[in-house]
């Protein structure tokens, strides 16, 4: 009997152990299956969300020399759309009708039309024969995926060209069209070796108010806008599509990596916008949601 009362706290601390055990056993499993949850509810998020969590952006546009009737009037800039087999052409269209349904007088789409791909053609009529329209213009320049594969088929653009204009698209080359005052000058695109600004540039007069649309912003820093003093709105970068908290996106398609998405303001009283595009080449987006930008024109 005494030796069995010896042995009771001896089987009370192995008992202790073995619950502290399965306990600690219990907490990794926990904190395991969680993690694992986390993740794939990170995933899910970012690739099954964000990507198609367009965001309205809206913000003035200060346009030196803007005329008194353009006051107030709104530009729209798209960007990036990348019509293709990576994105669904039912959110192209809801993002359309969404920008339809803030009647802007004007409507700018700076490049990438498309991801070019076989059947490019039938895909991308279906889809901008509904492109909303402003009521006092409706511009585009082209990017480097308007061009082909490896940006080097002009014969790929120019088919592009063809088919959107029937649908109220102007596509500006390397040329100024006049808004009711208010000069746009498109230029095109770099990677493609087709960006040749200096006849629109030197076409813009100086003393009137101006805006330029290139593509890619890489072009911002290039010796070529003496004399120029106004806003740049380009896109390309899809602002890096993942951008993890407190730091800069991992991958960015430009040689300046500063511009990722938004305002900068550059030498000679330059500013330039890059917008993060509607998008994607990878559906994949992480703290980048794709973007329409709504302005409102405004005297500088």
């Amino acid at each position: 009997m005494d030796h069995q009362r010896r042995d009771l706290p001896r089987q009370g601390r192995g008992q202790k152990e073995r619950l502290l055990t399965v306990a600690r056993l219990s907490r990794r499993r926990f904190l395991g299956v969680a993690a694992t949850g986390t993740a794939a509810a990170a995933g899910l998020y970012t690739w099954r969300i964000e990507p198609h969590w367009l965001e309205i952006v809206r913000r003035p546009l200060p346009v030196r020399g803007l005329p008194g009737r353009l006051a107030g009037r709104t530009l729209v800039q798209i960007s990036d759309v990348h019509v293709g087999p990576r994105v669904a052409d039912a959110y192209v269209l809801e993002t359309f009708r969404r920008v339809a349904a803030l009647s802007p007088d004007i409507v700018v789409l700076t490049g990438d039309f498309i991801s070019h791909h076989e059947g490019w053609p039938e895909q991308a009529g279906a889809v901008y024969r509904s492109f909303p329209k402003g009521r006092l213009a409706t511009l585009a320049v082209l990017g480097n995926h308007d061009y082909g594969r490896a940006w080097s088929h002009p014969e790929v653009a120019q088919a592009l060209v063809d088919l959107v204009q029937p649908f109220g698209i102007r596509v500006l080359r390397n040329e100024v069209h006049d808004v009711d005052g208010l000069q746009i000058a498109g230029l095109d695109d770099l990677w493609a070796r087709r960006f040749r600004p200096e006849a629109p540039l030197g076409a813009l007069d100086a003393r009137r108010a101006a805006i330029v649309l290139s593509h890619n912003p890489d072009t911002v820093d290039l010796p070529v806008w003496e004399g120029y003093q106004g806003w740049i709105l380009s896109g390309h970068t899809h602002g890096g599509q993942c951008k993890p908290p407190f730091l800069p996106p991992p991958l960015l398609p430009v040689t300046n990596r500063r511009y990722t998405a938004g305002e900068f303001t550059l030498p000679g009283e330059r500013r330039l916008y890059v917008n993060r595009g509607v998008g994607h080449l990878l559906q994949v987006r992480f703290n980048v949601r794709p973007e329409v930008t709504l302005f409102a024109l405004q005297p500088a």
